[in-house]
C-alpha cells in the first residue's frame, strides 16, 4: 500500500535536491521545500518501520527491537501528521480542490496525530490492547495515500475526470476504507473465542 506514494515521494525528493525533474512541476514545493521533504522522509520511516510493528512473530522474537523501533515510529508518525497539517494550512491550495478536501485533510491529519498520542499513552500505562488498536488506526490513516491511488483510478474509470467534489470524495474514500478495515481487524482480535462466547451465552446447568 505504501509502495506507490513512497516511489512518488522519492522522485520528488530527487527533484528538490537538485536532480532531474521526474515529477510534474509543483511551484508550492519548489518555493518551500522543507515541509514536503520532511513529510516524505518521515512517511518513509513510518511506513517501513511501522509494518514490522504489527508482525506478531517478529515482535515476540525481538521485543527489544520492537520497543526501540516503536519510539522511531511514534516520532516519525507525529512528523507525518504535523507536516501534512502544515502543508494543508499554509501551502497555496492546488487548483481544482475545494473546501471539502481541505476539511478532510485537516480532519484525518488531526485523527492520525490523536491516535498516535492515545496509543503512546496506552502503552505507558501498560494497556497493550488499546495501544495496538490506536496504533493500527493511525497506520491506517497514514496508508490512505496508497489506497487513494486505487480509489482515484477506479473513480476515474467510472466517473471520468474528477472535479472538486468527486476528487474529495475519492480521497476521503481511501481514508475511510483503511479505517474500516482497521476497525474490523481490531474488533475481530478483541472478540472472545467461539467456545468462550458460547459458554457465556449458554452456561452449563
Amino acid at each position: 500500500m505504501s509502495a506507490v506514494p513512497l516511489t512518488f515521494g522519492s522522485l520528488r525528493l530527487i527533484e528538490l535536491s537538485g536532480g532531474a525533474a521526474l515529477m510534474p512541476p509543483n511551484a508550492r514545493f519548489v518555493a518551500s521545500p522543507l515541509p514536503v521533504a520532511l513529510h516524505i522522509v518521515s512517511a518513509s520511516v513510518y511506513a517501513l518501520l511501522g509494518a514490522f510493528q504489527f508482525a506478531s512473530g517478529f515482535r515476540r522474537r525481538w521485543p527489544g527491537w520492537h520497543r526501540a523501533a516503536g519510539r522511531a515510529v511514534v516520532l516519525s508518525g507525529l512528523l507525518v501528521g504535523l507536516s501534512a497539517l502544515w502543508m494543508t494550512l499554509f501551502y497555496p491550495r492546488p487548483e481544482g480542490t475545494g473546501e471539502l478536501l481541505y476539511v478532510l485533510r485537516l480532519l484525518f491529519g488531526c485523527a492520525m496525530i490523536g491516535a498516535i498520542v492515545l496509543g503512546f499513552a496506552a502503552i505507558r500505562r501498560g494497556d497493550l490492547r488499546q495501544h495496538r488498536a490506536w496504533m493500527m488506526r493511525a497506520y491506517a490513516v497514514a496508508l490512505g495515500a496508497g489506497t487513494q491511488v486505487f480509489t482515484g483510478l477506479v473513480g476515474g474509470l467510472i466517473l471520468g475526470p474528477p472535479n472538486a467534489l468527486s476528487g474529495a470524495l475519492l480521497m476521503g474514500a481511501g481514508w475511510g476504507i483503511n479505517l474500516a478495515v482497521a476497525e474490523w481487524v481490531i474488533r475481530k482480535r478483541s472478540a472472545p473465542p467461539a467456545r468462550m462466547a458460547s459458554a457465556v451465552v449458554s452456561p452449563l446447568p
